[in-house]
């Protein structure tokens, strides 16, 4: 298939609705979407019409609001478009009313307290700044949805909220340096999808990667990443073959699956698209975790989105490329040819700066997850510190401003190769640095904490809404300046030496960088657990309903939520790992030392004076970690049973998961993958990572 042939085949795009919508319909729907003024409903009932004929004519027979619970994954309801007729006969029906509003049951997504089981009513409004689209015969509605008292519930209606927020004060900025043009800024983002394939056939004898997500047990296999060979590989011919299609599926739902490529672990490999708003960057991620999990099935694989589903080799990431650009294309975050020049981007620059500084934790919580607690930290990933790479330009260029104005840039210059038939190529003005996990990289920041798993729509409600913020308070300032190029100035000198901390250039994966940003006052928060918190600080829920992107309400709910899903999660793996270790591992051992016995007492009826030491001491071995094992799944027993009679206190229970159950699994882990080591292989009972990592 040609790509331009297919791309948005599948979606009610600007180009449909151009075609199929009256001129006056076409133009206020535009309004609405590109301006945020309020939809009027009549316009609304003519685009139902046209969006149910396109929609039928391309093969759909139902409708869904497509909304964003906080479970974390998306949720629908489907409905057909039939209605009865007087005569037995059916026609097909698609209001505006409908289009603009459904009725979920919220009492049974997490609520945190909000609704109780018998308050069920919630909402899903029509999120028309995401185009619809049209997947196994279902019209899709993306929406936000929220309680029947007006509390969202969702992903993204605090994203949405972000992004108004930080288009009202970006646009101040922007009318302080003279820029009439403009009419409103919205945030970008790109977001990497890393992600792992194995063989179906050995996912469904793994009842923890069925459960989990990841491996609660497996040794290392002889060959890890340490070769460093699967990283930008050739693709295998399987993994090819589903790379290609997962392309073609993507690209007509108008996802711009941009880059396609083997990722460090064996086994593991990423996706990048073309930036786009915000919103829909969210919605396209979305819809890509889901469609890399069906089209995966039709290949006889299973993708792993989890965070680390194997330990010894490179979890997986989700990288954030995030960025402001007006509605005329100007990226605010590009600094030009001469950026110490440049002052409207170096404000806008130093503001995010200050953002992250101050609201640390808040970030660091975006990002925070039970999966992402094995990857944070662990040489792979970003630390759980939060720290700023700019490079060597604009480090300087700081330096400059702090002691008294930038006056030159350094250029990057070009890069002779050293081949004479190559051409010199242009340089980039710094490194990259990947161990960082807030990167400026050319006219963007990577946000590198964000696990594979999560929805991006929580680090980006957050990043706008404490830039917003600092923009807020940098336009209090400026606004009314006598001397705006003196004022930015001052502003700038102050900003830099205020938050210079929090900018850091060097090795993050580093115990000297530990040490380092301990002197800095820098927040080192190494648990989901012990980020939490940050959701329901004074200061926090302060910035965040200063905004009107969550109220206090909101916040405690999703205190609550967070610390319910940590809870549950531990304790699902708890169990996990006891019916695999009760039911399969230790009966398994048991077969192997009864045959091992067996073994060393038939060479011992012979008669003959064999040596049996070696049978005797491997007896010996096994028969010792067998004991061990027993005697720590006992342990896990009992803690997790205590664990789950808890109640009261989510903050204590989840503290007492993190710290007890989850530490005594890893005690039962240790016995099982020594014996993995030791049992005869056509015994034991679970395919091996070498098996897993190894076998497509």
């Amino acid at each position: 298939m040609i790509p331009s042939e297919i791309f948005g085949s599948k979606v009610f795009n600007d180009a449909t609705m151009r075609e199929r919508l009256p001129k006056a319909t076409y133009k206020a729907l535009k309004k609405t979407i590109d301006e945020g003024l309020p939809l009027d409903p009549a316009v609304a009932e003519v685009v139902a019409s046209a969006m149910k004929d396109w929609a039928i004519e391309n093969g759909a027979t139902h409708f869904t609001h497509w909304f964003q619970p906080m479970t974390g994954i998306t949720a629908e309801k489907h409905d057909s478009f039939i209605s009865p007729t007087s005569d037995g006969k059916v026609i097909l029906e698609f209001s505006g009313k409908e289009l603009i509003k459904g009725e979920p049951d919220a009492s049974s997504f997490p609520s945190g307290g909000l609704r109780a089981t018998f308050e069920a009513r919630g909402y899903t409004a029509w999120d028309c700044t995401s185009p619809a689209f049209i997947k196994d015969d279902s019209l899709y509605i993306p929406t936000a949805f929220c309680s029947y008292t007006g509390e969202a519930l969702d992903k993204k209606t605090p994203l949405l909220r972000s992004m108004e927020a930080l288009n009202k004060q970006a646009m101040r900025i922007l009318k302080i340096f003279g820029n009439t043009t403009a009419k409103n800024i919205i945030t970008t983002v790109g977001p990497e999808q890393e992600y792992f394939l194995v063989d179906k056939s050995l996912y469904d004898a793994r009842k923890d990667l069925i459960f989990t997500g990841r491996t609660l047990f497996g040794s290392m296999p002889p060959k890890g990443q340490e070769m460093e060979d699967h990283y930008f590989g050739t693709l295998k011919e399987r993994v090819s073959e589903y790379m290609k299609e997962l392309d073609e599926e993507l690209w007509a739902l108008g996802i711009s699956a941009k880059t396609k490529h083997n990722e460090v672990a064996p086994a593991q490999h990423e996706l990048a698209p073309i930036f786009s708003t915000t919103n829909i960057a969210t919605d396209h991620n979305q819809l890509t975790m889901d469609l890399m999990k069906k089209v995966a099935l039709r290949h006889g694989l299973v993708c792993l989105q989890h965070e680390k589903p194997f330990a010894g080799v490179n979890g997986s990431g989700k990288h954030n490329n995030w960025s402001m650009a007006t509605n005329d294309g100007q990226n605010l975050l590009e600094p030009g040819s001469t950026p110490h020049d440049n002052a409207q981007f170096l404000l806008f620059l130093c503001s995010v700066i200050r953002a992250v500084d101050e609201y640390a934790d808040l970030l660091r919580l975006s990002a925070a997850s039970p999966g992402n607690d094995h990857r944070l930290g662990a040489n792979e990933a970003p630390p759980a510190i939060i720290s700023i790479f700019l490079g060597e330009q604009l480090t300087d260029i700081l330096d400059q401003i702090e002691n008294g104005g930038a006056k030159s840039s350094k250029s990057g210059g070009e890069l002779t190769v050293g081949v004479t038939t190559l051409p010199p190529l242009p340089k980039d003005t710094t490194d990259r640095n990947r161990t960082s996990p807030f990167a400026f990289t050319g006219n963007k920041f990577e946000f590198r904490m964000v696990g594979s798993s999560q929805s991006i729509a929580g680090a980006n409600f957050v990043l706008n809404t404490i830039v917003a913020e600092v923009l807020s308070q940098v336009a209090d300032r400026l606004e009314g300046s006598n001397d705006l190029n003196k004022d930015v100035q001052a502003l700038l000198q102050e900003m830099v030496k205020n938050h210079k901390r929090v900018i850091f250039n060097g090795n993050g994966y580093s115990d000297e960088w530990v040490a380092e940003a301990e002197k800095r006052d820098l927040p080192n928060i190494r648990s989901t657990v012990a980020a939490i918190p940050a959701l329901i600080s004074e200061k926090n829920i302060s910035v965040l309903s200063k905004h009107g992107v969550l109220s206090k309400t909101e916040c405690e709910s999703r205190y609550e939520i967070n610390l319910e899903n940590y809870i549950k999660t531990i304790n699902i793996e708890a169990l996990t790992a006891l019916e695999m270790v009760n039911r399969q591992i230790v009966p398994a051992v048991i077969a192997y030392t009864t045959d091992l016995a067996s073994s060393i007492s038939a060479i011992k009826n012979t008669g003959i004076q064999a040596d049996v030491s070696a049978q005797t001491e491997l007896l010996t071995e096994v028969s010792s970690l067998l004991a061990s094992l027993k005697k720590n799944i006992k342990i896990l027993q009992d803690v997790t049973e205590k664990a789950a009679s808890m109640h009261g206190d989510s903050f204590k229970q989840a503290c007492f998961y993190r710290d007890t159950v989850f530490t005594q699994m890893a005690a039962v882990r240790a016995d099982a993958d020594k014996l993995e080591t030791l049992v005869d292989a056509d015994l034991w009972p679970i395919p091996t990572y070498s098996d897993l990592l190894f076998n497509i």
